[in-house]
């Protein structure tokens, strides 16, 4: 029988969950979170998704998060959009309620690992996960291996001063609100129809992802980067400029070496929560 893993995906404002065979996934659970609520009423929304996926056959849960964890001991630090979740032994809690390893690590980490086991990552040794959504983050593979840094923070480029602010101020999909006063959701639909107006902002949004690439290959040099998050949708319309600026690199080499593919995961932060368990072996 194959190896069966549970992946929890924990947002915002819902966690999700699935049964991960290889790469697949069974019997896909999700539920409300009590984002307001105590420390004890989001760990039984989190319990009330596990118990409807476990059995037996689980060898190990693994469980991404939008906060700073301590991998080691699987403690989460103040987690997004939940404020009483400031510091939970997540790892501890669920170890000890099921009695199976347990992996915590943030979304960012838990999407380029996913990646590399199970999406465009694959046969690769050095992959950079770069999430554009609301901010830009990102997840660390080296030789194989996720890297996460002593405080789990390895990868963290949105926060690099860049231009007046910090980098993911331009280089994410807040970039229209930030610097035009506009709706993202409303440029992408702008966009699509054509309006070159909505195509001129998309291609000055290119130029700052192109900039963001350019430091993710000063710091780690991969193979390969693989664009997820929301953004990744509009590829085509800031491609162009993007690349433009990747050809800037100061070695010539490398910048005609690299390889950015966008992510076609589905389910990635469900399977991505999975892959940690394999990143374990």
């Amino acid at each position: 029988m194959e190896t069966r893993v549970i992946g929890i995906d924990l947002g915002a404002t819902n966690i999700r969950g699935a049964v991960v065979i290889g790469d697949t996934l069974l019997n896909i659970v999700s539920a409300r979170i009590h984002s307001d609520g105590t420390v004890e009423e989001v760990l039984d929304d989190i319990y009330q998704v596990v118990d409807a996926l476990i059995d037996d056959s689980i060898v190990a849960i693994g469980i991404g998060v939008p906060s700073v964890v301590d991998v080691i001991n699987g403690i989460v630090y103040d987690v997004q959009y939940i404020p009483s979740w400031v510091q939970v032994p997540l790892k501890r809690l669920m170890e000890e309620k099921y009695h199976i390893p347990v992996f915590v690590n943030n979304d960012a980490n838990c999407f380029a690992v996913g990646e590399y086991h199970f999406g465009k990552g694959k046969g690769f040794d050095s992959v950079i996960g770069l999430t554009l959504g609301t901010g830009l983050g990102a997840g660390v593979i080296i030789n194989g291996k996720l890297y996460a840094g002593y405080n789990c923070g390895a990868g963290e480029f949105g926060l690099f001063n860049y231009m007046n602010n910090v980098l993911e101020f331009y280089a994410s999909g807040s970039f229209f609100q930030n610097v035009y006063q506009l709706d993202g959701v409303k440029v992408f639909e702008d966009v699509q129809k054509g309006d070159a107006r909505a195509l001129e902002l998309y291609r000055e949004l290119g130029t700052h992802i192109g900039h963001a690439i350019k430091m993710v290959m000063y710091a780690y040099d991969p193979q390969l980067i693989i664009l997820g998050g929301s953004v990744r949708h509009a590829y085509d319309f800031f491609q162009e400029t993007m690349w433009d600026q990747i050809k800037t690199f100061a070695y010539t080499k490398s910048a005609e070496r690299i390889k950015i593919a966008v992510s076609a995961l589905q389910n990635s932060g469900i399977l991505g929560a999975a892959a940690l368990y394999y990143d374990a072996l």
